[in-house]
């Protein structure tokens, strides 16, 4: 068995690790879709030590202008990948990531992965050469997407949804 020695590395230094993670997971959300602005706001939420972000935190803290701020978190309000909470006696909105539970987001995944499925199967069936290198491929891939999903019905049967949270 290997060990990990890990090296404790000061505040400063941490905060800089986060800081590069932010940006990161922001790049990495870009390529699921997300806009820009809205995967970094995402990443600061996932990443930084701090659970709950005011507007102007978030404004500050990912360097972006009031108005890209807005449109991204409404964004990301709406995808359900964000919420916000208020407190007696203060008017601001306090920015933090949403919990579901594990069975909301498996059902999430799942919803996807059948919608991928469906549109392979349109793409499929418009095209004219059934045996076409990329009809070929849509099928593996099909293919691939049922022993995913047949997998996660495993998996869900298998595992108590809060056992791993």
């Amino acid at each position: 068995m290997r060990k990990i020695i890990l090296k404790t590395m000061d505040a400063s230094e941490r905060i800089e690790k986060q800081k590069a993670l932010v940006e990161y997971i922001g790049r990495m959300q870009e390529k699921e879709g997300y806009q820009p602005v809205a995967g970094r706001i995402l990443g600061l939420l996932m990443v930084m030590d701090k659970e709950e972000f005011t507007f102007e935190e978030i404004v500050d803290e990912v360097k972006i202008s009031k108005s890209s701020a807005s449109v991204a978190l409404r964004n990301l309000e709406l995808r359900g990948v964000i919420e916000y909470v208020t407190y007696p006696g203060d008017r601001k909105k306090y920015y933090r990531l949403s919990t579901m539970d594990l069975e909301s987001t498996l059902n999430e995944i799942e919803k996807k992965v059948i919608r991928s499925m469906d549109l392979i199967e349109q793409i499929i069936e418009l095209k004219e050469d059934k045996n076409s290198r990329s009809v070929d491929f849509m099928r593996k891939v099909s293919k691939g997407m049922v022993f995913f999903l047949n997998h996660m019905k495993k998996f869900k049967k298998t595992y108590e949804p809060n056992m791993l949270l």
